[in-house]
Order: structure tokens, then C-alpha cells, then sequence
């Protein structure tokens, strides 16, 4: 035994390195992503022509610049069966060019490409997952220049989804290629108690329609998510704990500007995933979107609230169903805080913040400035009070007053 002992030290001295080299990549992510997904508006019927007009329609819109960098196919992009070395095919009818000059093509315009798969033997749109392939695939996404992963958890049989999210985290770590890697397991697992190195954003909710508090099948709303970010958690405490600089609790992707949605209820919805430090990555057609939205999704001053350095994901605050108002609160950089009141009534109406009520605040003198106006709001030593449509919000920056 005496004599195993030095080679027993010697491969474990060999193995560790190897160990600490499973990891998901650092550095990346150290803001909520921000791009483009392919999936809400139009589910599987996607095309390289769609995707080179969206890129550069985004890029005329402002919305590149803003930071919107990650354009992300979502399902059905490759054919339905694998080839006969194992390797996923993308549809050629779709992208005759293939996908490595598709990446190509957005890497020369400044973004950054992303793709789909699954964690199961199949998509949830029918197509090949990377279940017993995870490596492989890596290398596939590797040699296209692949960006972005969104991962998700469909025919997946009895697999635990910690095991199966190391494994893909893993295999794109092996493949060489930073890659953000979005977690797409709709919160059954509870990943937000586990996953910070594992992924960089993972899904808490099931999936996201254009509703405000509509539910379709397995489909709800945004404010039916809102609510769900308040709740899960340990002892019903909320998710804000678990997110920070590379790690965010993903609550889906955005549906601001598409039909099912007012006006009020496209800008109250991304008001709330500023305050969440959610991942925003649009899901309309954004080749039609109209010049209110787009001024919406590139507010410089909304998206300094989700993209703040400091990285804190905000909470609910205060909620008065009587009174028609629900109030959350993000900590930012530097002392100052945002505060986003919204109007929960079926009906236009006055909605009142009673600064004093927001303990967080600690009843510190601040300045106040309401984003969606572009005006002073006085200051919280004063009330503020103002006309709401329903289901907008009113959207603050807290500045300490000096």
C-alpha cells in the first residue's frame, strides 16, 4: 500500500486540474443580457431572411447600440433528425448559407449569436436534443460561433435537472468557446438555490404569452410572473437573493410591443424587468414595431435601472389592492434606488406614493425623477401623486439629496 501511495498522490495531483476546468465561463453576463429571441412572435417558422433583416433593423432602430447584442434562434432550426455521424443539421431550407456565415454575418455587425437545444432526447418543437450528445454539440455550436445557449426541458424523461445542466455547462467549457449559458428549465427544480456555477440566467416561470394577468395552458401573463417572482423562494421570501453580477433569475422573455398587450402594458411590463435585473431579450417583430415601443425598449434611463453595476434585483414593496397600487424597489449604485409604481385597476386614475411608507429608504431626504415624463418629481419628503392609465406605472430614480 505504501508503495501506491505516491502514484495515488500523483494522479490526484493530475486530477484536479481537471476538475477546476468544468466550469461555466466567467466573466460574462456581469449585466442582464440584453437581444433578441426568435420564439415569441414567431415560434418555429424562422429563416436566415428573418434573422439578417431583424440584425439589421436593429441596428437602424438604435436597439444594438442600446445593448441589445445577442440575437438567439429558438426552436426548429435544424432538421429532425440528426445525421449519420450524430451531428445536428440545420435546415437548409431555411439557412442555405448555413449557420457558421449566418454568425458570420452578425459577428461583422456587432452582435452576438445564440442558439437553442434541449436537456431532453428531443425539443420541445420535436427536433434532435443534446440528451447523450452534449459534447458534440458544443463542438457544432463552437465551429458556427455561437454565443449564447438557451437550454431547455422538454422530453427529459426522470433526468435530474442539476445533473443535466452540469453536464451541457461542462461539455461547452470543453468545446472552448465562451458561451452564455441561459437555463431554460421553468423553475421546477428550483435552480436559483443551485445553478450560480452553473448557468448564467435560468428561467423561474413557466412561459411568458402577450397577456397582462391572462392564463393560456401552460402560457401566463407578465404580472402572473411578477407575482411569481414575489413568492417563490425560501419561506416565500422572493428570488432577490439569488441574483447578481453573472447569475440572474430569468423570468422569460419580453413581450413588449406585441398585440396582446396596450400600450401602457408593453411599458409597465418592461419597467418591471428593469426592476427585476431580468435578462431582456425582446420578442416582437421588431421590422414593424412602432416608434412609441421602440422609444420604450431604447430609454437610456430605463435601462440604466436594469444594466446598474451594482446588480441587485428588485422586490415588491408595498401592494394595496383597495387602492389599486403595488409599489417595487430596486437598490442601485451609488445610494440611489428605483421605485416602480404601478396602477393594478381596470381604469385610468390617480395613484399616490407615500415615500415614508418605503422603508428601504430609511426616510432619507432624495430627489426624484420620474424616467417615462422626463421630469422632476419633487422630492420624498412630499407625496407624489399623478394620473396613471391602467396598468401603467409610474417609473422613479432616487438620487440622495445632497
Amino acid at each position: 500500500m505504501k508503495k501506491l501511495l505516491p502514484l495515488l498522490a500523483a494522479v490526484t495531483a493530475l486530477a484536479s486540474p481537471l476538475t477546476m476546468l468544468a466550469q461555466k465561463f466567467p466573466g460574462l453576463a456581469q449585466t442582464p443580457p440584453m437581444g433578441w429571441n426568435t420564439w415569441n412572435t414567431f415560434a418555429g417558422n424562422i429563416n436566415e431572411t428573418l434573422i439578417k433583416e431583424t440584425a439589421e433593423t436593429m441596428i437602424k432602430s438604435g436597439m444594438r447600440d442600446a445593448g441589445y447584442i445577442y440575437i438567439v434562434l429558438d426552436d426548429c432550426w435544424h432538421l429532425k433528425e440528426r445525421d449519420a455521424n450524430g451531428n445536428l443539421v440545420p435546415d437548409p431550407a431555411k439557412f442555405p448559407s448555413g449557420l457558421k456565415a449566418l454568425g458570420d454575418f452578425l459577428h461583422e455587425r456587432g452582435f452576438k449569436f445564440g442558439i437553442y437545444n434541449c436537456a431532453g432526447s428531443k425539443t420541445c418543437g420535436g427536433h434532435p436534443g443534446s440528451m447523450g450528445h452534449e459534447y458534440q454539440d458544443a463542438r457544432s455550436y463552437a465551429s458556427w460561433g455561437v454565443d449564447y445557449l438557451k437550454y431547455d426541458w422538454c422530453s427529459t424523461g426522470t433526468r435530474d435537472a442539476r445533473e443535466a445542466y452540469t453536464t451541457m455547462r461542462d461539455a461547452l467549457h470543453a468545446a472552448g468557446r465562451p458561451v452564455v449559458f441561459s437555463m431554460c428549465e421553468w423553475g421546477t427544480a428550483k435552480p436559483w438555490e443551485w445553478a450560480k456555477d452553473v448557468g448564467h440566467l435560468w428561467r423561474t416561470t413557466g412561459d411568458i404569452f402577450d397577456s397582462y394577468d391572462g392564463v393560456k395552458g401552460w402560457e401566463i401573463g407578465w404580472k402572473r410572473i411578477l407575482d411569481l417572482q414575489h413568492t417563490r423562494g425560501d419561506e416565500q421570501t422572493g428570488l432577490q437573493k439569488y441574483a447578481g453580477p453573472g447569475h440572474w433569475n430569468d423570468p422569460d422573455m419580453m413581450e413588449v410591443g406585441n398585440e396582446g398587450l396596450t400600450f401602457a402594458e408593453s411599458r409597465a411590463h418592461f419597467s418591471f424587468w428593469c426592476v427585476l435585473a431580468a435578462p431582456l431579450m425582446a420578442g416582437n417583430d421588431v421590422r414593424h414595431m412602432t416608434p412609441e415601443i421602440t422609444a420604450v425598449m431604447t430609454d437610456k434611463e430605463a435601462l440604466a435601472i436594469n444594466q446598474d453595476a451594482l446588480g441587485k434585483q428588485g422586490s415588491r414593496a408595498l401592494a394595496e389592492p383597495s387602492k389599486h397600487i403595488e409599489i417595487w424597489t430596486k437598490e442601485l449604485s451609488n445610494g440611489e434606488w428605483a421605485v416602480c409604481a404601478l396602477n393594478t385597476s381596470d381604469t385610468r386614475r390617480a395613484i399616490t406614493v407615500e415615500w415614508h411608507r418605503l422603508w428601504h429608504l430609511q426616510n432619507k431626504p432624495f430627489t426624484v425623477r420620474e424616467i417615462w415624463s422626463k421630469k422632476s418629481a419633487g422630492e420624498t419628503s412630499t407625496n407624489f401623486t399623478a394620473e396613471v392609465d391602467s396598468h401603467d406605472v409610474l417609473f422613479f430614480r432616487l438620487t440622495p439629496k445632497k
